[in-house]
């Protein structure tokens, strides 16, 4: 798996599931680059989401990493970002470490909500005018 966080410009690339298991020590890492940027507060996220990021992956047939506009967002971004767009849910599953803002480089945009809805693995949002998709362990829905 491999994320590169836009705001903070860190980078990992790290094998989060071996052997059967979830790394703990790739998963930490992983909890510590999806950080809530403007808090510095670190979540655990859920490694089902890095599951679906794997699998998009996959789908695309693609290797590069995933830029990460928004993983964890503490309570407190949450209700900042609320006051300035109707676009952020109030509980935001973003607060859950279980929601992700991605694009990947060189893929259009389209291509990758089109894998995402394909999955059918949780929530899709398409946000073309902000350059990123939406995607989250939640009910499968769709939107944008």
């Amino acid at each position: 798996m491999a994320l590169h966080n836009l705001h903070t410009g860190e980078s990992i690339s790290t094998v989060y599931w071996e052997d059967g298991a979830y790394v703990p020590g790739a998963l930490h890492e992983v909890n510590h680059v999806l950080r809530d940027f403007r808090t510095g507060d670190v979540h655990t996220i859920r490694p089902e989401l890095m599951d679906l990021l794997h699998n998009l992956s996959r789908t695309l047939e693609v290797d590069r990493p995933f830029q990460v506009i928004s993983g964890y967002r503490s309570p407190q971004t949450n209700a900042m970002l609320r006051e300035e767009s109707n676009g952020v849910a109030q509980h935001s599953l973003h607060m859950q470490g279980m929601a992700i803002d991605i694009r990947i480089e060189k893929v259009p945009l389209a291509r990758l909500h089109k894998a995402a809805l394909i999955l059918q693995r949780g929530g899709v949002g398409y946000y073309p005018d902000s350059d990123f998709v939406h995607v989250d362990i939640g009910p499968v829905r769709r939107w944008g």
